[in-house]
């Protein structure tokens, strides 16, 4: 049985759940996504994933700023949907708003709950050197991410896994989800069970002052933080290559055995010590250039290992 459905998203890893739902034939009677926003370097308003792959798909799409203005819940209410379904939409939505489908308001969120609800789960699951992280069903209710939960899928966070690499892997895996979800939904058989009380933490947005690596902590430790915070907003460090101290993306990365100084390069591979072992710099970006390996980076530069140190903090 096919349901009427808002859709609510705006970045690309909503993207697959929309295409789903359309692909399954359920009727989408609006996608709502935040408004477009100035980018590129003529800072032209460029539309959200959401937007741009709806308009694709012949959708009507609603951009409003928030839903404090009474005639913006009426008009989402006079869509008459069974459910919303709600994938990383990035706006807060009233009481009024989630109660008007019939059905409530459906959230798709990136991680095991009760842990890691808010802002940044996928790049803070990484971060905290968790094994595991996942995509749940869950009806949404005023507080954040508190709702009961139908269905969940775990999926493993392995020792090279990024947060790029994350995203991809519980994008595609949400989407499938989801669409079971709504399956049982439309049969009346999806069950909510109330999360556990235990075990609750919180994700809070990556700050910027994050992203600068602090090597004097085990590699384990340093190798999860640059990897739960690539590809963005991206760890750094700087260093002088040549021409001054520049600022160096490390986007892919691993813990292994090494001894030195924190923040010393030891090897021409890419080995870097850490205040316990050392991690190997598998890609790196400089400001400006693209994404390249190690080898090809050191090749560019006046680092020697041994004697060049990362720098910590910002130089000059």
């Amino acid at each position: 049985m096919s349901l009427r459905i808002i859709f609510m998203g705006t970045p690309d890893f909503a993207v697959p759940t929309l295409t789903e739902i359309v692909g399954h034939g359920h009727e989408v009677a609006a996608v709502y996504s935040q408004p477009p926003r100035p980018a590129g370097r003529g800072m032209a308003p460029r539309l959200s994933p959401v937007h741009a792959r709806a308009e694709q798909l012949g959708l009507k799409v609603l951009t409003p700023e928030n839903f404090k203005a009474e005639e913006t819940r009426a008009e989402f209410a006079a869509f008459d949907a069974d459910v919303a379904v709600v994938v990383a939409y990035g706006l807060l939505l009233p009481e009024d708003v989630l109660e008007a489908p019939d059905m409530g308001c459906l959230n798709l969120h990136g991680s095991l709950l009760p842990r890691w609800r808010g802002a940044a789960p996928l790049n803070r699951a990484i971060m905290a050197g968790d094994s595991r992280s996942g995509v749940m069903v869950m009806k949404m209710e005023k507080g954040l991410d508190t709702g009961p939960v139908a269905m969940a899928e775990e999926v493993a966070i392995t020792a090279d896994m990024t947060a790029g690499d994350l995203h991809d892997r519980l994008s595609a895996v949400g989407a499938d989800l989801m669409i079971r979800a709504l399956a049982a939904l439309s049969r009346g058989g999806l069950v909510f069970t109330p999360q556990a009380e235990d075990g609750v933490t919180y994700a809070r947005k990556i700050e910027k002052a994050e992203a600068r690596i602090d090597w004097s902590p085990p590699s384990a430790e340093v190798s999860a933080h640059i990897r739960g915070l690539s590809p963005f907003p991206g760890a750094w460090f700087e260093a002088d290559l040549g021409k001054g101290v520049e600022r160096v993306k490390v986007l892919r990365t691993f813990a292994l055995d090494g001894n030195g100084a924190p923040g010393t390069l030891l090897t021409t591979e890419g080995d870097v010590a850490c205040g316990e072992g050392a991690i190997r710099l598998v890609s790196v970006q400089r400001a400006g250039g693209k994404p390249m390996a190690f080898a090809d980076f050191l090749r560019g530069t006046k680092l020697m290992p041994g004697e060049s140190r990362l720098a910590m903090e910002a130089e000059g």
